[in-house]
């Protein structure tokens, strides 16, 4: 039988909004919290995998790379791996599943940790970027046209289908509402209370279609994913799950425009080294950086037929916990906070093993998706309580 990869381990540190405790210390939190409920020990991580790496021109988007953890904690690993040149955020933990499958590791902690807020409070130690002549990069294809935020042509992406697919803005509005109406009952999530049709209609425009509560909000957080090979689950103590499948794909600005976000062939790839199917699926967590991600990926991952997305969240009865596919059962990006796509990982895992308290959805669910990106680049996993 092939080696398999399990998670065996979350953890998370405190979620918040311009904290003082340091990137470095949040994550070190959150480790903690994950190797506890794993049941390891410290000497027994052989293995880091992180996205996007430290970035020292942009660190309150990405302050702690992998090396700079394996000191701190003082590691021994024999593998690690930590860049932005990889599908995206959950990339880092598909990657560690291979690690592990490949004999390369036997326990690999994946990280992401954030710390926008709290940079952006305190510029004098995580200066912003300086005003430069010229852009290089991924910026040059969006910024001179005053692409500077990702709202911007994620919201082109939102406008297409609503001209050509009828998308409304109440459609919309059910991520939004479903996202706030979960983070309120999650105790770590940063809204505390539901959203009302009225609030968001009523709210600011952002970048149209998107007003201030299609968009996620800067956090300071550390999310920890411990995955394991299937030859160690007798190391750990609590009840694995099985990363069954993983897919990715990134769209290349410099080529031309896209037509299509990479949810869609990330989404159809997800399916083809798999027996399961979507109609196997008990819950979601999608990417929602903007409320209109979600909808790329219902359709993307073939839960509805593409253009039918809106149609699929209409009143919202499908994605509600109770509903057909209970979707960002922790509140999302848009309610539990910014956590860069590690979020929906270790929300599944919770939902998975029925740890959701006020928040878990009913039944013995059984298999996950969670998704990370959406836009120029995309990874989901496939989790399974086998």
């Amino acid at each position: 039988m092939a080696q398999e990869a399990y998670i065996t381990g979350i953890g998370m540190s405190e979620v918040g909004v311009r904290l003082a405790r340091s990137p470095l210390g949040l994550t070190v939190d959150a480790v903690r919290e994950a190797i506890a409920d794993a049941g390891l020990r410290l000497d027994q991580i052989d293995g880091v995998a992180t996205y996007p790496g430290k970035m020292q021109t942009f660190l309150g988007f990405s302050p702690i790379g992998a090396d700079e953890l394996i000191e701190a904690l003082g590691l021994k690993t024999r593998w690690h791996v930590g860049a932005a040149e990889m599908t995206a955020q959950l990339g880092a933990i598909a990657e560690a599943a291979n690690a592990v499958k490949a004999g390369l590791a036997r326990h690999v902690l994946c990280f992401r940790t954030v710390y926008e807020a709290a940079a952006l409070s305190r510029p004098d130690e995580f200066p912003p970027l300086e005003r430069r002549e010229g852009v290089t990069g991924n910026s040059q294809w969006v910024s001179p046209f005053g692409a500077f935020s990702a709202a911007n042509w994620t919201a082109q992406f939102a406008m297409r289908h609503m001209k050509r697919y009828g998308l409304t803005r109440e459609q919309l509005a059910q991520v939004a509402l479903n996202d706030h109406a979960n983070a309120a009952l999650n105790p770590r999530a940063l809204v505390k209370k539901p959203l009302t049709m009225d609030d968001y209609m009523s709210a600011r425009m952002i970048s149209t279609p998107f007003c201030l509560y299609d968009c996620d909000r800067f956090t300071d957080a550390s999310t920890v994913v411990i995955v394991s090979a299937g030859d160690a689950l007798g190391e750990v103590k609590t009840t694995p799950v099985r990363i069954a499948a993983s897919a990715g794909s990134v769209e290349r600005y410099s080529w031309d425009q896209a037509e299509w976000a990479s949810a869609y062939p990330t989404g159809r790839d997800l399916w083809k080294t798999t027996d399961y199917r979507p109609k196997d699926v008990d819950t979601v967590q999608l990417y929602d950086g903007f409320a209109f991600q979600p909808i790329t990926w219902l359709e993307g991952l073939g839960f509805c037929e593409v253009g039918e997305g809106g149609a699929f969240l209409e009143g919202g009865a499908r994605i509600a916990r109770d509903g057909d596919l209970p979707m960002n059962t922790g509140g999302g990006q848009l309610g539990w906070g910014r956590l860069h796509g590690f979020g929906f990982a270790y929300e599944a895992v919770v939902q998975l093993r029925g740890q959701g308290g006020a928040r878990q959805i009913a039944g013995d669910p059984k298999v996950a998706v969670a998704t990370s990106g959406g836009g120029p680049m995309a990874a989901a996993l496939l989790l399974t309580r086998d």
